[in-house]
């Protein structure tokens, strides 16, 4: 390994600059404007309400703050102020080596964007990166942890890096049965999963928008099946984007944890809720992981 390579993965890292956007939220179709701000050494990531004044509006990105998992993962508070739909921001924050930032937005949602995580990590790459003197921590994980709900099976077992396996079956001919299974670094992210979109079935979007979700939905932001066929006159990035996407979410899901994981993360037809569900259990078995660093592997070797 380089010595820049080294550095890269052994410490914390911010932004270099601020990171400016703005977009409709998928659920609540409000317009929100973001600025993604330099934080620092063991800050974490932390969402800040810049729109509420009365109370605390600041929502640190942890597992305990996940609130709601409905067709997104949902962050709030103890004064009840809420950050909605952060996974793919997380995604792209854990998989471009971001540990500290400070999120800003005047509304209740994130913006959906294109659907996937390569706006963020294009407005990331822009903003850039710093280094920072103080370890990156990583959590290793020791032992399998694993949550089953009905026919949804979500784990974390040990790895000597981060993997992420993926099965999922619908019974529309669009998708049916798809799986991944691969190494999961920066690069690998990059290529395989950033650009891979949400989606959605238009027989559900009349219920859906009943229920208050999907206000800010469109074929500019959500791949639309109806039937057997893609409404979206682009069609598909990937022949398998679904099941791309659910792991980009994954990845995303899991950095509430604070850290990146060195393990292997398998889903079979999770989703959020799952996902928060296997954050949990893992926070609760302590003696199934251990926080590690690799300055002190380096020490170690030395």
């Amino acid at each position: 390994m380089s010595a820049d390579a080294f550095q890269d993965r052994a410490f914390q890292h911010t932004l270099r600059a601020p990171a400016l956007f703005a977009g409709v939220g998928v659920h609540t179709g409000a317009y929100t404007r973001v600025d993604v701000r330099p934080a620092p050494v063991d800050h974490g990531i932390v969402f800040v309400r810049t729109d509420v004044t009365d109370r605390d509006n600041r929502v640190p990105a942890t597992g305990e703050a996940v609130c709601k998992t409905q067709l997104g993962t949902v962050i709030g508070n103890a004064a009840g102020v809420t950050v909605s739909t952060i996974e793919h921001l997380m995604a792209a924050m854990v998989m471009l080596g971001i540990d500290n930032a400070v999120v800003e937005l005047d509304g209740p949602e994130m913006p959906i964007m294109d659907g996937s995580s390569e706006p963020f990590v294009r407005i990331l790459d822009r903003a850039g990166r710093r280094g920072q003197e103080a370890a990156r921590r990583y959590i290793e994980i020791l032992d399998t942890v694993e949550v089953v709900d009905g026919d949804k099976r979500a784990s974390l077992s040990p790895a000597a890096r981060f993997e992420v396996a993926f099965e999922i079956r619908f019974p529309t001919a669009v998708i049916g049965t798809q799986a991944i299974d691969m190494a999961m670094d920066g690069p690998t992210f990059r290529r395989e999963l950033a650009d891979c979109r949400t989606f959605g079935f238009l027989h559900e979007v009349e219920a859906l928008r009943a229920m208050g979700l999907a206000r800010g939905g469109s074929m500019d932001n959500v791949v639309v099946i109806e039937g057997d066929r893609v409404l979206n006159p682009e069609g598909l990035r990937r022949p398998d984007e679904f099941v791309r996407h659910k792991a980009l979410d994954a990845i995303g899901d899991l950095y509430v944890l604070g850290m990146p994981i060195v393990g292997r993360f398998e889903g079979e037809l999770a989703g959020h809720a799952i996902n928060n569900q296997l954050v949990r259990a893992l926070l609760a078995r302590p003696d199934a992981w251990r926080v590690k660093t690799f300055v002190e592997d380096l020490a170690e070797a030395v």
